[in-house]
């Protein structure tokens, strides 16, 4: 509750500041600004109070009046031609303005109907906008973006080009950067943000003593095959990869092999327009292989049904759109899925360019279920068409597929297919892996405008096309998927490379520059420092559109090596920290709280891809939430390596997602997913104390310390340096050493609890070991585990 306050009270601040103070930090909240803009204070008015009337959606638009266009505005009205809604220099001619200063409860706008009403303030900031002209501006994110020149720094403080305009912006606000972090503080977070995993002992033992080189230590953390893991959790929930269909019978589904592509792609480096060009359109290059087939799986990761009574059509349409609005969302950075039913109420986009971009992806071979099909003589799945994966092709052209041994393979194809399966034909099937993936257009369909998006409701006729705001297709361009992808990075098309930074920011930082990552339009927040996102942007399109080196830029930045201390001062002048006059505390995702855990007790199996794992869950929990039919109505759990894998590779179940990880805040993978939610519950606190994952590597850890026949107290610091990456202070140690002790005693006289605190987990009990002594180190390790500086990058 205290943090939705301070979410709450900072947003407020926020408006305030945008609708009343412009950039003068020196003005007071209530104060006009000199001159007012319209993106900065007029539009954020009339798109909370009148567009849904007098916007872009022709369906909505009441009195034929649309306030979103400069020319509609200053139009005559339809209805009075001797007045006009706008009048640039004259307030009082200006019906509009009339309109919302009216007493007349049947004259006033917004109407007392819709519960909304402008404060004096807004009031006071359109009648100036209008004496100064009523001028419009395009909506900054249809701009391309262009560099600006550096802000000057006669400080020194800045270290790379963003510290400058990170700087600029601090200071109009009345604040200063914070110092340096200390360098295993600063070690530990670049770790964290770029492979996921602590730093080892022997690495902080260097770097305590010398400041780091952190271009050196970049080229180490990029060189190692866990850079790709880290990469690829964000875009597993961008793309909304699962290994099981959705809906209700939740079927198992094979789509890993697409999972260590990406992985792949990421430590190779692939540039980002490559990377996503692959994805969307890998079928349709010139002289396509097995690898850029593998790729488009993106396309095909929605869910899909199975399930007898559904109808074909209805769900083939589900998966064009879902195609469609993750386009949007994950790539664009807009809300293309509210223009599926009806003109775009808040932004420039027509129900017709919805469904012309829906045609990019409407025209493949696929079924909405599996039925049998006409022409086919056997059932033809939904999951059509497929990209079958030999051990010839892992040999020689996909090495990068980790394919499991055949015993292994038979034994995850028996637990997913459940009892009655054919021994035989599932060691067949073992030897070949099936990807959904994109494939031959089937020629004949065409697409229609759907009315408000029914599947069988078709209406005019349209062929492949975009949202013209954003760019207008080139005419030389095919109409194709890789046509798309081409636009997508043409250099004028404004969003792509500002979407892209703007994540990999977030990633960093924990909130991105534009705080809604899936909106850039008309309803999405204002960019916090436009000129260091269109800096980034630029830059990151200049150097080839190269994901490391904009990695590496921001690390190397001033702004990202501060340290993450608060002042009174800053926390009551940047409660949200939006200019990063310090580094944010953020805790780890789901999946970096248990690599921590595995990573640091050394239970991590470092392995590379390969099919997900299930590890330890509540018993009876699939059992209990699902229909009881399908290959996946029962949970069979992994054993031996495969219950120590990284987060990345946790087995999802879209019906019922892995229980430890959504309670914090991981994807159920659903939908495409650009930002994870950030919630704090007692739930959180409850799974690091009793989670067997947890449990078990406390114990692990205990016995590999107590083998090596060291004081406790040595053993308890050298716990405190693996987990935490810095000495324990006096302080800490002393207490610390005092729960050892208190656990010892209570254990030492109760060697039944002591067995049963030990007995968590498969990984084998060192029995030779003094039990009470494990027992206890076990305790206080787990106590280390369950510490809120554990689980923070900071």
């Amino acid at each position: 509750m205290i943090g939705r306050i301070t979410r709450t009270v900072a947003w407020f601040g926020l408006a305030f500041w945008i609708l009343g103070c412009g950039s003068d930090s020196g003005q007071p909240l209530a104060e006009i600004p000199d001159t007012v803009s319209y993106n900065l204070h007029i539009r954020p008015i009339l798109s909370e109070n009148c567009f849904a009337c007098h916007g872009p959606d022709a369906n909505k638009r009441e009195a034929g009046l649309r306030l979103d266009l400069e020319t509609d505005a200053f139009a005559a009205l339809k209805e009075h031609p001797e007045r006009h809604a706008l009048v640039p220099g004259n307030p009082q001619a200006s019906e509009a303005y009339l309109r919302v200063i009216s007493t007349d409860a049947t004259e006033r706008m917004p109407p007392p109907s819709s519960n909304l009403s402008l404060s004096d303030q807004q009031v006071k900031l359109i009648e100036k906008w209008i004496r100064q002209g009523a001028a419009y501006e395009p909506h900054w994110a249809f701009v391309p973006p262009v560099k600006a020149g550096l802000p000057s720094d006669e400080s020194g403080w800045a270290k790379s080009e963003i510290d400058h305009f990170v700087l600029k912006a601090m200071r109009e606000r009345g604040l200063t950067p914070n110092p340096r972090a200390d360098n295993l503080s600063l070690l530990r977070r670049v770790y964290l943000d770029i492979i996921g995993l602590p730093p080892p002992p022997e690495v902080l033992d260097r770097f305590a003593r010398a400041e780091p080189d952190l271009d050196t230590v970049l080229d180490s953390l990029f060189a190692q095959s866990a850079f790709g893991e880290k990469m690829a959790v964000h875009w597993m929930d961008l793309s909304r990869y699962a290994d099981s269909h959705g809906y209700q019978d939740d079927y198992y589904r094979t789509q890993w092999p697409w999972r260590d592509w990406v992985i792949h792609a990421f430590n190779q480096n692939m540039p980002y327009d490559r990377f996503v060009t692959w994805q969307l359109a890998g079928d349709l290059l010139p002289d396509a292989g097995k690898e850029q087939l593998l790729a488009t799986a993106f396309n095909r990761n929605h869910k899909i049904t199975e399930e007898s009574g559904a109808i074909d059509e209805e769900y083939r349409v589900m998966y064009a759109v879902d195609r469609t609005n993750t386009l949007g969302k994950a790539l664009l950075g807009i809300t293309l899925e509210c223009a599926q039913c009806h003109d775009h109420k808040y932004d420039p986009i027509s129900q017709k360019e919805y469904y012309q971009t829906y045609a990019f992806f409407n025209t493949i071979a696929e079924w909405g279920m599996e039925e049998s099909t006409p022409g086919f003589s056997k059932k033809s799945p939904a999951k059509l068409p497929m990209m079958e994966i030999t051990e010839t092709d892992v040999t020689d052209i996909l090495d990068f597929v980790n394919l499991p041994d055949s015993s292994r393979r038979v034994q995850v194809l028996l637990a997913n297919m459940g009892k009655g399966a054919n021994y035989n034909s599932l060691l067949a099937e073992s030897n070949v892996l099936k990807v959904s993936v994109m494939g031959e257009p089937d020629s004949t369909r065409q697409t229609y405008v759907l009315d408000r998006g029914m599947y069988n409701a078709p209406l005019e006729k349209v062929s492949a096309g975009v949202p013209a705001a954003i760019l207008p297709f080139p005419e030389h361009l095919p109409k194709n998927r890789l046509g798309l992808a081409k636009w997508l990075f043409d250099p004028k098309n404004p969003l792509t490379a500002r979407v892209f930074v703007n994540r990999i920011w977030q990633e960093l930082f924990g909130q991105g520059l534009v705080s809604t990552p899936g909106d850039f339009g008309m309803q999405g927040d204002l960019p916090v420092n436009q000129p260091l996102l269109d800096w980034l942007a630029v830059d990151f399109m200049e150097s080839g559109w190269d994901i490391q080196a904009l990695l590496r830029t921001i690390v190397l930045s001033a702004t990202y090596q501060q340290s993450s201390q608060v002042s009174p001062e800053k926390l009551e002048r940047d409660p949200e920290n939006r200019f990063l006059a310090r580094f944010p505390r953020q805790r780890l995702p789901a999946e970096g709280i248990r690599d921590l855990v595995l990573a640091s007790s050394g239970l991590l199996v470092p392995e590379i891809g390969g099919p997900s794992v299930k590890p330890y869950q509540p018993e009876g929990l699939w059992e209990a939430a699902t229909s009881g039919r399908g290959n996946l109505s029962r949970y069979q759990q992994d054993t031996g390596k495969y219950l120590y894998r990284r987060g990345l590779y946790t087995f999802i179940k879209r019906t019922v997602p892995p229980p430890s990880m959504m309670l914090f805040d991981a994807s159920n993978r659903d939908a495409c997913e650009v930002e994870r939610l950030k919630t704090n519950t007692p739930l959180q606190a409850l799974v690091m104390m009793n989670d067997p994952v947890v449990l078990e590597a406390s114990r692990v850890f205990a016995e590999r310390l107590l083998e090596t026949e060291q004081a406790i107290p040595l053993l308890i610091d050298k716990a405190f340096y693996r987990i935490l990456g810095r000495k324990p202070e006096t302080a800490e140690k002393a207490v610390l050493e005092k729960n050892y002790q208190s656990f010892f005693n209570a254990l030492e006289k109760d060697t039944h609890r002591a067995e049963q605190l030990l007995s968590v987990g498969e990984y084998p009990l060192n029995s030779a070991l003094p039990i009470a002594e494990r027992a206890a180190l076990m305790q206080v390790i787990s106590l280390l585990y369950n510490l809120e500086e554990t689980i923070t990058k900071s």
